[in-house]
């Protein structure tokens, strides 16, 4: 099986302090996306099939997927996979794994 490609907290956080523009798909409700988020493109789990087409990234940018324990991102990193996004990338640990590096 091909491994899944994965971005740890330190080296995103690296990359968004370098000032990459980075294409975030944080695929957590609603509700979780406004209490907290790192900005991006917010299409919740329970949406992203009817919307798959409505994501604005192109299926060869990177596209980093995240979520709160990277549970969720790491099952939409293989439904988009399968849509022919070809450079797609969960966050390991999701957003908790980041606040944990930025409380420390």
């Amino acid at each position: 099986m091909l491994q899944a490609h994965q971005i740890d907290a330190a080296k995103l956080q690296q990359r968004i302090n370098n000032g990459e523009a980075l294409n975030l798909l944080d695929v957590r409700e609603a509700i979780e996306y406004y209490t907290f988020n790192i900005g991006g493109l917010n299409i919740p789990v329970s949406k992203l099939k009817e919307n798959i087409n409505s994501i604005s990234y192109n299926k060869t940018d990177e596209i980093i997927v995240i979520c709160s324990a990277g549970i969720r991102s790491e099952a939409i990193q293989s439904i988009l996979t399968q849509n022919g996004y070809e450079n797609v990338v969960n966050l390991k640990g999701g957003l908790k794994a980041l606040q944990k590096l930025n409380n420390r």
